[in-house]
């Protein structure tokens, strides 16, 4: 099978940290690219998980600490009617 030449655009960090990655695993950027590429075939399918941007650790703390108090003090009432949530948080003010 011929080999074929494709180019790729990237930020010049992104590749410079990309290519010593490779090094250090003892491969190419084109071995890498043509085992994600195989693997991509093969499955038909993104061989990993492809998310948003990650919270850094203040907010995954944060995050944490509203699961909790949810879930220890029972707090944070949730509604499907948004009329109802009005009525009731405007009913708190009034009062």
């Amino acid at each position: 099978m011929a080999n074929v030449n494709i180019n790729i655009r990237m930020d010049a960090d992104l590749k410079r940290q990309f290519e010593a990655f490779c090094a250090d695993m003892g491969m190419t950027m084109t071995a890498a690219f043509n085992i994600f590429a195989r693997k991509t075939v093969r499955e038909y399918r993104i061989p990993f998980e492809i998310s948003g941007h990650v919270p850094n650790a203040e907010t995954v703390e944060a995050i944490r600490e509203v699961r909790r108090m949810k879930n220890d003090l029972n707090i944070g009432k949730t509604y499907s009617d948004v009329d109802l949530m009005m009525k009731e948080l405007l009913a708190d003010v009034q009062h």
